[in-house]
């Protein structure tokens, strides 16, 4: 089937989501769940597929890791399904009310988009994230995965799409695109009319093909080039932990830190502690000059290519700066706008590092593993917005609605 039809058939479902009652959007969402628990060895069977072919291919273990499922990564995936259902309803939320002078009533009211286009990479979690906050918040969805996760894919939304027509729903409000032919992304970037959005997710290529290319609104999710500014007042201890679990605890994703920053009257003692549990944890550190001086062979001199990595494996960036202007000079010139964070323990550091950095999401003594829907307590998550117009950071409900203007007179004329 075309793009073209199915984005028809995407319309026709979205005029049924658009009017669906909170109750009857939640059942289909506790169907889809279950359907996701008990289809779950045949989506493990053919997610075993999609990993083998892709061992086969000399695939790269960080995306080998964002491709797998697993009984636990599927039990996560209904579980995120059952979080949107218990979450409000945006569809219909008032923004903002005023009664002008004339007597005119306005509202402005939260409404559908539409209809959603999601084209992502490997990850094929993303596939019931992005099909259940679609439906949550009234838009119906066009789901174009990577060809490396296709038989993943094409399992999960066909458990989906019988519990949501089992729900009452049409089952067009979920649709997974052809994943085999690089010409349904063309025409999914060329929709305008029957796509309303697009919201690309994976990597900086893919990110930018997307953003340049297509003709239908696109809302940019970016890559993930995440700092840890260690400062002068920094608790140590405290800045280790943090710092361990923002690089290791999954490095594939693009929450995870790539970079490290020390002042450096704290330089030396921290990274005493910091480089030997890094090297133990399996990262390589690619340092500048005061952090090659302090960790000798063991760091590999840095590049300003690595300073501007979004590496998604076990290697980190690292450099001494002088004060905490430079580590904020340092992020803006190599930050991708995702998520920075600063260890500090002085009150005034901390509102100058959340004041003066440009990023989607600003820790404060907590890791940048944080950046997440779920952590949010959105439920699941669309994707991680790093542009600045409609949404930014995690997107979750209220994010995939737009709004519309009520006015309601006793026959007032201008």
């Amino acid at each position: 089937m075309s793009v073209a039809e199915q984005g028809k058939r995407a319309r026709a479902a979205a005029t049924a989501l658009a009017t669906a009652s909170r109750r009857v959007k939640d059942e289909a969402l506790q169907a889809m769940a279950d359907a996701l628990v008990a289809n779950a060895d045949a989506i493990i069977a053919a997610n075993a597929e999609d990993v083998e072919r892709a061992r086969a291919s000399n695939t790269a273990d960080h995306l080998i890791d964002r491709l797998r499922l697993d009984a636990r990564r599927v039990d996560a995936m209904a579980e995120g399904l059952r979080q949107v259902a218990g979450l409000p309803d945006p569809v219909g939320e008032v923004v903002r009310g005023s009664v002008l002078p004339n007597g005119l009533e306005l509202r402005q009211v939260r409404v559908p988009m539409g209809v959603i286009g999601i084209i992502y990479e490997a990850r094929p979690n993303v596939t019931a994230d992005a099909a259940g906050l679609c439906l949550k918040s009234g838009n119906a969805v066009l789901l174009r995965g990577s060809s490396s996760a296709r038989t993943s894919n094409e399992a999960i939304v066909d458990a989906l799409r019988s519990a949501v027509e089992g729900a009452g729903l049409p089952a067009d409000a979920v649709q997974l695109v052809d994943a085999t032919s690089r010409d349904s992304v063309k025409e999914l970037m060329r929709a305008r009319g029957l796509v309303d959005v697009l919201i690309p997710r994976g990597g900086a290529d893919l990110i930018r093909s997307v953003v340049e290319d297509s003709t239908v609104p696109v809302i940019e999710t970016g890559v993930g080039n995440c700092h840890v500014y260690v400062d002068a007042a920094a608790d140590l201890q405290m800045a280790l932990e943090i710092l361990i679990n923002a690089k290791t605890s999954r490095p594939s994703v693009c929450n995870a830190a790539e970079s490290l920053l020390v002042h450096e009257a704290v330089a030396e003692e921290f990274l005493a502690l910091a480089l030997p549990a890094l090297r133990s944890a399996g990262v390589t550190v690619h340092g500048d000059p005061k952090v090659v001086a302090i960790g000798g062979p063991d760091v590999v001199p840095a590049t300003p290519e690595d300073f501007a990595a979004e590496y998604l494996s076990l290697d980190l960036s690292a450099a001494v700066v002088p004060d905490l202007d430079a580590a904020i000079e340092h992020i803006r010139q190599y930050g991708s706008g995702h998520t920075e964070a600063i260890v500090t323990g002085s009150q005034a550091a901390a509102r100058r590092f959340v004041q003066e950095v440009d990023a989607a999401a600003v820790m404060v003594n907590a890791s940048t593993r944080f950046t997440d829907g779920g952590e949010f307590g959105f439920g699941a998550e669309i994707g991680i917005s790093t542009q600045k117009l409609h949404a930014r950071g995690p997107m979750g409900l209220p994010e995939l609605t737009s709004t519309k203007w009520v006015v309601v007179g006793d026959g007032h004329v201008r």
